[in-house]
């Protein structure tokens, strides 16, 4: 079953600066989190828990989180 996203425009459109910081940040946030303490394993198991995604799924979007920076911002 997939799931539907509805996209807002915000208006007026959010500056590159705003949206490359937030871009840090959830990258940063993903690195604070796998650093925790709490394996990865039961990260996912608790992600799995509320969302009903496959594990393979939320071990690849944890695994890209920390590249977000890389990948995105110049």
């Amino acid at each position: 079953m997939s799931q539907r996203v509805k996209v807002v425009k915000s208006d007026p459109p959010e500056s590159k600066e705003i949206l490359a910081e937030a871009i840090v940040n959830i990258g940063n946030a993903a690195k604070k989190l796998l650093a925790s303490g709490i394996n990865k394993r039961a990260i996912i198991i608790l992600i799995q828990a509320e969302t009903k995604l496959s594990q393979r799924d939320i071990k690849l979007v944890l695994d890209a989180l920390p590249q977000l920076e890389r990948w995105y911002c110049r």
